[in-house]
């Protein structure tokens, strides 16, 4: 039981830092957030400390159209 509360808080340090990172490239400022934008703060906050060492993680998706 030790071991999963040990992973359990640093998981959840590793995500606080990834937020911290994504804030600091000022990603939470924009208010029309798109599909893309919406992962590439996703894929930042998951990256977590490894934005620190270099990664710049950035994700761009095409949403199909309805049609008419």
């Amino acid at each position: 039981m030790r071991g999963t509360s040990i992973v359990g808080v640093l998981v959840v340090i590793w995500l606080i830092i990834g937020a911290i990172a994504a804030g600091q490239r000022g990603y939470y400022g924009n208010d029309d957030t798109n599909c893309a934008e919406a992962g590439t703060i996703l894929v930042t906050i998951v990256a977590g400390p490894l934005n620190y060492i270099g990664a710049n993680p950035k994700i761009d998706c095409e949403l199909p159209e309805p049609s008419k």
